[in-house]
């Protein structure tokens, strides 16, 4: 898509002349190959280190720097469409910069832009480091649908570095605003004006400088997810989870439809089996495959909605709710939400249900937090849910998920997972060895037959905990080598 530069000329009636091509890209690693921009080097006089400026607003296609020789202009050829406006803002703001390139063919391949201190040069932003903070937020962001002259030259207002102060928060907007949802961007231009009013009282200033920063730190993702390697994903699986090949597969199952559509499913997971099964270890292993952040929300600690939906700014402590400080927690826009206990999620105590709450979130049609007072895209959130009765969950919270039951261990599979992860485990952990601590085989049948009645293998672990701990006192006080246990030092020790 051509982008047009003036003349260096005073005359701003002469005609527009297309000066470079902008180019898409979502790739989140710059280099020769995929560089940020091409400029023109058919003088050869760029090296791999260049000082200098882009020029002003009415040349702002170039990019100015001195040699032996003198001052040297060299167009811009080509830039990454994410880039456009940091650019301009780079020019207007007259930043020294120092680009690291490489010779090619076609131009010198810019992959590298530094911010440095020297000949009187403005400063990007009044904190530093800010400029490499904003080229590492752009490269993780997805490319602007399209940019055109007359949309660069809308005035964007925003917010900068861990951008807490409104210098940063306003040239964050200016450089990376094309970056953020559309809703999100004209709701930071409204809360920039009331954080730089005169007319609004200073808690109101507060509450909107504290809400912008909360909301500009957080990366904003397309809702586009790259191909997922089931191998891996089986991996994790298998080292997460012993046995449950059913729910091993389903897992599979959703891995697969994200590859075909590049989109998260429609219904996120709900895990329903006994306490103790594992099913917060399979959410976090999913969140493992999906490499996304990921967070926890328990369910059986929140009677109020508010806190999920956060307190009105009218009141002087209001704050955001559970669901805003998880993506702010997260950094980023798509991430794992783990509902714990998902069944005593109706539970409200006069107020509300909490559980109504949950139902915004699941539909991925947007969250509206109370105290941000703005639509929080909700298309990256995978929501996977536990709860140990279904009976207890409601219709409308059930409908919002793809239900997978966990059945219990077997003694069989509880033998292997004792004698083949939770006690390797805790051996480990204590720095002892294996051939410390030992069960003979009538040891290990008594281990399960004390634990026959309870589910899961909490317990188990707890016993395995409870073993190794004997052992070690053992070789440490009484100078034994190695201990045996046998079924009457399980029973001794456990009952």
């Amino acid at each position: 898509m051509p982008v047009f530069d003036f003349s260096n000329s005073p005359d701003s009636s002469k005609e527009a002349v297309c000066t470079y091509t902008v180019f898409r890209s979502n790739e989140s690693v710059t280099s020769a190959q995929q560089p940020i921009l091409v400029l023109d080097n058919q003088s050869n006089v760029l090296q791999h280190h260049s000082c200098g400026m882009f020029t002003n607003p009415i040349k702002r296609t170039s990019f100015e720097f001195h040699d032996e020789d003198g001052t040297i202009t060299a167009d811009i050829l080509k830039i990454d469409s994410r880039f456009v406006s940091l650019l301009k803002w780079l020019g207007e703001n007259h930043i020294n910069v120092r680009l690291s390139g490489a010779v090619r063919e076609d131009g010198y391949a810019v992959y590298k832009i530094r911010e440095i201190a020297f000949g009187g040069g403005a400063k990007l932003s009044a904190e530093d480091g800010f400029l490499q903070f904003m080229i590492e937020r752009l490269l993780k962001s997805s490319a602007p649908v399209e940019e055109t002259p007359d949309e660069e030259d809308e005035e964007e207002t925003g917010d900068s570095m861990k951008l807490t102060s409104i210098q940063s928060i306003t040239d964050f907007m200016n450089c990376a605003g094309r970056t953020l949802p559309d809703n999100i961007r004209l709701w930071a231009r409204r809360n920039l004006a009331v954080a730089r009013s005169s007319e609004v009282s200073q808690e109101e200033r507060r509450h909107a400088q504290r809400a912008l920063s909360i909301m500009m730190n957080i990366q904003w993702k397309s809702n586009y997810f790259e191909a997922i390697d089931i191998g891996e994903a089986r991996r994790i699986l298998d080292e997460e989870l012993y046995g449950m090949e059913r729910v091993k597969q389903r897992i599979i199952e959703t891995i697969i439809q994200i590859n075909r559509t590049h989109t998260l499913p429609a219904y996120g997971l709900l895990l329903i089996g006994p306490a103790g099964t594992g099913k917060s270890q399979i959410a976090y292993a999913v969140a493992r495959i999906l490499k996304l952040p990921w967070t926890t929300l328990d369910m059986s600690s929140i009677n109020d909605p508010e806190q999920l939906t956060g307190s009105s700014r009218i009141y002087a402590n209001a704050k955001p709710g559970i669901i805003m400080d998880a993506f702010s927690m997260a950094g980023e826009s798509n991430l794992v939400f783990i509902i714990n206990e998902l069944d005593k999620a109706s539970a409200g105590k006069g107020n509300g249900n909490p559980a109504d709450v949950l139902l915004t979130l699941l539909d991925n049609l947007g969250f509206t937090d109370n105290y941000m007072e703005c639509m929080i895209p909700t298309v990256g959130v995978y929501p996977i849910a536990t709860a140990n009765d279904k009976d207890q969950i409601s219709a409308p919270l059930m409908s919002r998920f793809a239900v997978i039951e966990i059945p219990d261990y077997t003694p069989e599979e509880k033998k292997v997972i004792f004698s083949r992860y939770a006690l390797p485990k805790v051996l480990k952990r204590m720095g002892m060895r294996e051939e410390e601590c030992v069960l003979t085989p009538d040891g290990l049948d008594a281990v399960i037959e004390l634990h026959k009645d309870t589910s899961g293998i909490r317990d188990l672990e707890q016993a395995a905990e409870h073993i190794a701990a004997n052992a070690l006192y053992q070789i440490e006080v009484d100078h034994l080598k190695n201990v045996s246990f046998d079924a009457g030092m399980v029973k001794k020790l456990l009952v």
